[in-house]
């Protein structure tokens, strides 16, 4: 009697679920009325008003045209039930569903399981299959409505009466009862059809649905096993160590075989799914090595100091398979969503070979002796975890893998603490952290906590692996972009201008910031808290929120998205400017004019940046309204203090547009000169000769008077004041000058120099020299060589260059004594041409 109660209730489950499926299914499809049905429609309105005129000339016609509309109809249903009907697929594919299930339930009631792991693998199982389900039903729910509506038309057939009407002429009435016994022939054939297929896909649907309540059912007994789990490993579930009894934990040998048909069972699972997966996870492996050879293989072919190239990276290059793994196998088991516990232990042990062996290769060997030894009880550990049933030989061992690690990690410490700077950085952290984990582990083992102790201890043990397989990721990928750039340098494209030491120190710390994220990713996979940590995460950012007592609602979520998309757009507006830049001064090579055109990426910037803007305003779902209020309140703030501000974005604006100064220009402004090297959106900056660099308002740029020394060409003209004696010959002079100034041939020929007597002064006859320099960036080194070619000139021709005299007088009063003066008369200085003041007997007379 229970049975046959279960039985119906779980009948009376299923045919509510399939109604209601159904139901569903047809509320969310729209009808959408075709051609024929419009026709039909106004063949009906046609037949009404002709009944309502009792025409009898016209019911020929009525009954012809019905047969002709009847016989369309039938072919129609027929391909409807032709086409789009096929559940072959479903049919062969549902058997191993139900297997699945039934396999499933067994794991589930038989689960004595000590990780959270295996009960998070089964519910992605079953997560999978409802998944599926969900669009087999979607699929079944389309047929059925199809075959509801086929049926509905061969319906409204049979129920039509001016089919029952006999034409009254005899030849008229054999025609039509000639088509009349065809369209019942097709009615009949395709009821039948259309009946049976109804059936076949009903059955169908009963067996989806039934598959699906089970996997429901399950799903919920899963949920609530990871809920004991988790109350069970914090709370004490066994007696303390020195307290054990015989008969405390499973069998071993019962243990060991259930393990072993769980994960043999988990992992032809795993392999026969995600075959997508795993091939990417190939095509990454051989692709990263592929890139580092072809890399390498063009570096030694082009660069005679290849050999010095090549020795910046070590990993890479004398490692280049060993970094394919570690790259390859510590992010491929992120691809995955919960995959099992086996799986994940081969991809981990095949990542601890690796780096095992790249320790010894370029570490002390000491540390590798120290790995060794992890390496030999993270295995243990991962055995460990394997088991799905506590034992006390599992315990026990347990417990001695936690004392080993924390005993060998506090010696090679010591190790550490000596010379630190041998070791990789922040070894000695990580150490003291790996040493506090295991002895919690150690300690919860001994009062009872056997989980929590394994997790803790097996997480631990995965995440010193983990830290260091993301160390080498970090290193690893900056030496492949290092050969990279290093294998572009000969080549004429982009990646041969971009300066690594630059690139070095950005993406260094991004890929630090990334690699620590993942970190913390897999910590919470491998604690098995990553569904509650990301669910609390999604309810926290997702919950509306409001601002005091107002009606304005946000959420988290928004708030980052908005902050994320224009941070991300100011990154993205960073790099197009640089890779412009880079760009423009390639096409410098070619010709310098174009240098001018790096000012265009403050255009670019602002662009980029005010496309992010509403990107971010769309991504966000921030309504149209309140950027309106945002944009009022900013108006205010412009009217109150912001007036400097948006002065120098809006001068900004029309430097870009403008161009009044571009990016290499030499300019003078208030007193301050220089070389324009950035056009911000609010400042420029000018680096001036003596190495500073100016950050010079837009707003001053606009409004104040500037010069432009490079703004149509780069010449600059030189002035010069040369002054010679009296009595000098004045045509020969500006001769010598002329052909000193001619045979400087960076000095331009148009405008062709010139030289002018200037000024007839006190003591010389001045002339000025005027020539143009092709290159401002030049001009001051040419001035220098042309006067001191001058003065060479001068001295060889006899031409007497005058310079200052200065007569001086000493007034001695006569009232005071003389005063004797002894200075050492030195080596160079001779005493017959030099006024003796050193031993005066009288006053100086004021006439000397």
């Amino acid at each position: 009697m229970p049975k046959i109660k279960k039985v119906a209730t779980l009948s009376v489950l299923f045919v509510t679920l399939m109604f209601s499926l159904n139901a569903s299914a047809q509320t969310k499809k729209k009808k959408t009325h075709s051609v024929r049905d419009s026709l039909r429609a106004a063949i009906l309105a046609r037949d009404s008003v002709m009944r309502s005129l009792k025409r009898s000339d016209t019911s020929v016609n009525n009954l012809l045209q019905k047969v002709e509309y009847y016989t369309s109809e039938f072919n129609q249903i027929k391909a409807n039930l032709s086409k789009k009907l096929d559940t072959a697929e479903i049919s062969a594919a549902l058997p191993s569903y139900e297997k699945r299930i039934t396999l499933i339930k067994s794991l589930i009631d038989n689960d004595k399981s000590s990780t959270l792991r295996y009960l998070y693998t089964i519910r992605d199982v079953l997560t999978r299959s409802d998944d599926q389900l969900d669009i087999w039903q979607e699929q079944l729910a389309d047929i059925n409505t199809k075959l509801t509506q086929n049926q509905n038309d061969l319906d409204a057939i049979s129920r039509d009466s001016v089919l029952k009407i006999l034409p009254a002429d005899s030849s008229l009435a054999t025609t039509y009862l000639i088509q009349k016994i065809a369209i019942d022939s097709k009615y009949h054939r395709l009821d039948t059809i259309n009946k049976k297929v109804t059936v076949k896909i009903g059955l169908l649907q009963n067996r989806v649905s039934a598959v699906y309540i089970s996997i429901l059912d399950m799903k919920d007994q899963i949920d609530s096993k990871i809920r004991d789990f988790s109350e069970r490993a914090v709370s004490q579930e066994y007696n303390n160590i020195w307290a054990m009894e015989a008969d405390e934990g499973s069998d071993f040998g019962a243990a060991t075989k259930a393990t072993s048909d769980m994960n043999i069972k988990l992992f032809s699972f795993f392999i026969g799914r995600d075959v997508i997966i795993h091939l990417s996870g190939l095509v990454l492996l051989l692709a990263f090595f592929a890139w580092i050879r072809a890399s390498r293989r063009k570096i030694s072919r082009d660069n005679e100091s290849s050999g010095d190239i090549l020795s910046q990276a070590n990993y890479v290059v004398k490692h280049p398979f060993v970094s394919s793994i570690i790259i390859t196998f510590t992010l491929v088991p992120n691809f995955y969503n919960h995959p099992p516990v086996v799986v994940l232990e081969t991809f981990l042990g095949i990542l601890m070979v690796a780096i095992l062996y790249l320790i010894k290769k370029v570490c002390p060997a000491n540390m590798f002796r120290y790995m060794a030894a992890i390496f030999v009880v993270t295995f243990l550990y991962s055995l460990s975890n394997l088991y799905i049933q506590v034992t006390n030989i599992d315990r026990v061992t347990i417990l001695l893998l936690a004392l080993a690690a924390s005993v060998i990690s506090f010696s090679f410490l010591q190790k550490v603490n000596l010379d630190k700077d041998l070791y990789l950085p922040y070894s000695s952290l990580i150490l003291k952290a790996f040493i506090f984990f295991q002895a919690v582990s150690f300690l919860c083992n001994v009062f009872g906590r056997v989980s929590l102790a394994k997790i803790i201890g097996v997480t631990s043990a995965y995440h010193l692996w983990l830290a260091l397989a993301m160390y080498y990721i970090v290193h690893i990928l900056m030496e492949a972009l290092f050969l990279q750039l290093e294998a572009g340098k000969n080549s004429n494209n982009l990646t041969s201008f971009i300066d690594y030491k630059l690139l070095k120190n950005k993406f260094k710390s991004v890929l630090s910031v990334l690699v620590t994220i993942l970190w913390l990713v897999m910590l919470t996979q491998n604690l098995s808290v990553e569904d509650t940590v990301f669910d609390f995460l999604g309810d926290f950012l997702t919950k509306n929120r409001s601002i005091g007592g107002t009606n304005t609602q946000f959420t988290f979520q928004s708030v980052i998205i908005f902050v994320t998309v224009i941070w991300l757009s100011s990154i993205a507006s960073k790099i197009i400017s640089y890779l412009y830049d880079v760009s423009a001064r390639h096409a410098n090579d070619l010709d310098v004019a174009k240098k001018k055109n790096r000012t265009s990426t403050l255009l670019i910037r602002i662009g980029v940046i005010a496309l992010g803007f509403f990107l971010a305003v769309a991504a966000s779902g921030v309504p149209i309204d309140k950027i309106t209020i945002i944009i009022s309140a900013f108006g205010i703030g412009i009217g109150f203090g912001l007036q400097n501000i948006v002065n120098n974005l809006v001068s900004g604006l029309i430097l870009a547009f403008e161009k009044p100064i571009q990016v290499g220009d030499i300019i003078e402004v208030d007193s301050r000169s220089g070389t324009i090297m950035d056009i911000g959106i609010r400042a420029s900056k000018i680096a001036t000769s003596d190495g500073a660099e100016v950050i010079v308002p837009n707003g001053d740029l606009i409004s104040h008077h500037v010069i432009n020394w490079t703004l149509s060409n780069n010449n600059r003209r030189v002035d010069l004041i040369v002054g010679v004696a009296y009595g000098s010959n004045i045509q020969q002079v500006k001769e010598i000058l002329f052909s000193l100034l001619q045979g400087h041939d960076d000095i331009m020929t148009e405008p062709a120099p010139s030289v002018l007597v200037h000024n007839l002064n006190e003591s010389s006859v001045d002339f000025r020299i005027l020539f143009w320099a092709a290159d401002i960036n030049t001009w001051v080194g040419l001035k220098s060589r042309v006067l001191a070619d001058i003065y060479e000139v001068f001295a060889r021709e006899g031409i007497e260059i005058p310079f200052r005299q200065q007569d001086v007088k000493i007034v001695w009063p006569d009232n005071l004594p003389p005063i004797k003066i002894e200075a050492p008369i030195t080596r160079e200085t001779k005493t017959e041409d030099r006024q003796d003041t050193t031993n005066p007997t009288n006053p100086p007379d004021q006439d000397q």
